[in-house]
């Protein structure tokens, strides 16, 4: 599962931050539905003048005390496409999301072609108070735009799930979401006969209305965006803390965020109440711009998984077009 190319190559990658370090024991662990994911056991590091018993080889030489031990999360890029270039956005994501600060994400300790290097954080059960904190900590993370970002979009274009996720900047909410977003999706199902085309020209009705249905944007401004937000991508910790992980991160409508966390099950209902306490959601137009953001999710999965997403997105589309 890590070969010894990859794991000596680990070993460098990581020594300038944790000191000299080996790789013991390389797990499969679950979640990674994309790239094969790795709980990766290390020994050494710099714990005081413990790094003085290490021989040349990473291990203990006779008679040396024992060397501490810390796991660290890996994740191998896939062979097929995006491959290391969706690796290379998760870590461009959640470094700016940790710098932003609001919600916990895991540091990231070393990019190299195939793999990304992540802090290894211990999971734990979920709680109502770990979910308030992360609906709290969400509204802190979507103010992080403001001046930040003069516009929507992001310096690069970055993934949702496999798939290409435009982000060329633009100033005109409503353009963005649907120039961006829906008419990708609508395209990509379009050439994968996944939509006929009376299918595909339902959506006209709802294109031509975003300006006016996603007009309050403007007055919530940019907000930095985790992008992917759904339960899968919720980690709760041992500790008891909240994180997130495995961003689509961009500057958009704040609403994007929550429109997803609604979606597959839904967060705690404490984790709404907690966001909506630290920032009231515009109440006029909610439930039809709700529709509008988990449209592009679902078409999503439509183009990833097949027509059994096609009922769902059919309903979201009615939603959004409702009065």
């Amino acid at each position: 599962m890590l070969n010894t190319e990859t794991a000596r190559a680990l070993e460098q990658a990581l020594e300038p931050r944790l000191g000299p370090v080996a790789v013991v024991d390389a797990r499969p662990v679950g979640g990674g539905c994309i790239s094969t994911v790795l709980r990766v056991q290390l020994e050494g590091g710099r714990t005081g003048a413990r790094g003085a018993g290490r021989a040349a080889s990473g291990r203990l030489r006779s008679g040396a005390e024992p060397l501490p031990r810390r796991p660290v999360f890996v994740k191998l890029a896939a062979a097929t496409p995006p491959g290391s270039a969706l690796l290379e956005a998760e870590a461009e994501s959640l470094g700016r999301l940790r710098a932003a600060g609001g919600v916990r994400v895991p540091e990231v300790l070393a990019l190299r072609e195939g793999w990304l290097a992540l802090e290894w954080l211990e999971p734990g059960p979920a709680s109502p108070s770990a979910w308030e904190r992360l609906g709290a900590g969400l509204a802190v993370l979507h103010r992080q735009g403001g001046a930040a970002a003069a516009a929507y979009g992001w310096p690069r274009d970055n993934f949702i799930g496999s798939l290409p996720q435009a982000n060329a900047a633009g100033a005109d909410w409503a353009a963005f979401w649907r120039t961006r977003r829906l008419e990708p999706q609508i395209a990509l199902a379009r050439a994968g006969g996944l939509l006929g085309a009376r299918e595909a020209a339902a959506f006209e009705p709802l294109l031509d209305r975003l300006p006016a249905l996603l007009s309050s944007a403007e007055d919530d401004g940019p907000a930095l965006l985790h992008g992917d937000l759904w339960s899968g991508n919720v980690h709760m910790l041992a500790d008891g803390e909240p994180a997130v992980i495995d961003p689509a991160a961009y500057y958009g409508h704040r609403e994007v965020d929550l429109a997803m966390a609604a979606l597959f099950g839904g967060f705690h209902p404490s984790f709404y109440r907690a966001y909506q306490d630290a920032w009231p959601l515009r109440a006029p137009g909610l439930e039809q711009r709700r529709a509008a953001y988990q449209l592009y999710y679902l078409m999503v999965h439509l183009n990833l998984f097949g027509r059994g997403y096609l009922a769902g997105t059919r309903a979201a589309l009615e939603r959004a077009l409702s009065k």
